[in-house]
């Protein structure tokens, strides 16, 4: 097959532990054909959705993990799979992106599935599924996340559409900073805030489940560094080996049909002792950490799923 992936610069990419570049590399081991644009060079142009990118050859040798050929013009109802991979923040130019993509069905298949990438975002989804999750808000309205903080006490507040680890603070039941922060956020941003209660559980980890068509293959637990609320590795968390819980299958047995139905091939739920906090279906990470750690080859099983879906 035609394989073509709207990532983020591939060329800076950490080979040991992007998910994107193991996808791709496991894509090129099973003969398919391997084609890379940047997010930017996605356009409609007189009724064909075309990209501006470099068919590309990978391989596992740090410095030095890709080689790009000349930058060509693909019309991508040409190739058989696009790959949805680049990084939130999930602004207008992301939701664009999506729209556009929506147009390459059903001839070629777009992995996750645009149209729900757009309608279930990260920290959406999950309310779908309240009896899994912790008491969740969102809204802009100061007085009434007062109103959540007064009730709960100790919480975590954060911009709705953030990722990484980016602008999450605890506000236990001493701190005096919510009017501030929302006087922060609200200035430079129309999104509303997320507030959800406190859940001690993280300093024992956040653990990352990664799902397969709906299916569970393994989890990762993300520890947070000392003095630190956040889990996410890309603020310091120090990921290792855990394996799933009875409470992490129920959670998946719950969510896994709705995923598979709507599209989203490789997801990645944050759990919280036995709580639900995020279903990421944007960028989700954790292959690579998890096949050192299970010995499993998680991207065979990606690919598995999308050339059934392909028809072989």
């Amino acid at each position: 097959m035609k394989i073509a992936f709207q990532m983020d610069p591939i060329q800076s990419v950490d080979i040991n532990a992007d998910s994107s570049f193991r996808i791709a590399e496991e894509a090129q081991a099973r003969g398919h054909d391997l084609f890379y644009y940047s997010p930017d060079k996605l356009a409609y142009e007189e009724g064909q959705i075309t990209a501006r990118g470099h068919w590309m050859t990978v391989r596992r040798e740090v410095g030095n993990h890709v080689d790009l050929g000349s930058e060509v013009r693909l019309d991508l109802s040409e190739v058989d799979v696009v790959w949805l991979r680049q990084d939130p923040p999930f602004d207008m130019h992301y939701i664009t992106s999506t729209h556009l993509l929506d147009r390459l069905a059903p001839d070629t298949l777009v992995v996750n599935d645009p149209f729900w990438v757009r309608n279930y975002p990260e920290k959406l989804l999950v309310l779908d599924f309240p009896e899994l999750t912790p008491p969740t808000t969102i809204a802009r309205d100061l007085e009434t996340i007062k109103a959540f903080k007064d009730k709960h006490g100790d919480v975590i507040l954060k911009p709705l559409y953030g990722n990484g680890g980016a602008g999450v603070f605890r506000l236990d039941a001493n701190d005096r900073n919510l009017t501030s922060l929302h006087e922060l956020f609200t200035g430079f941003s129309r999104e509303p805030l997320i507030v959800q209660k406190f859940l001690p559980d993280v300093s024992n980890g956040d653990k990352r489940v990664i799902l397969v068509d709906g299916e569970p293959v393994g989890a990762i637990n993300r520890v947070p560094a000392k003095g630190e609320t956040r889990s996410n590795m890309h603020v310091g968390g120090r990921p290792e080996k855990i394996g799933l819980s009875a409470r992490d299958k129920e959670i998946c047995a719950a969510i896994g049909p709705l995923l598979r139905e709507k599209g989203q091939v490789f997801v990645g739920i944050d759990v919280i002792g036995d709580y639900l906090t995020e279903i990421n279906v944007t960028s989700p990470t954790g292959i690579q950490e998890l096949e050192r750690f299970d010995d499993v080859n998680v991207a065979e099983k990606i690919w598995e799923a999308i050339e059934a879906r392909r028809g072989g």
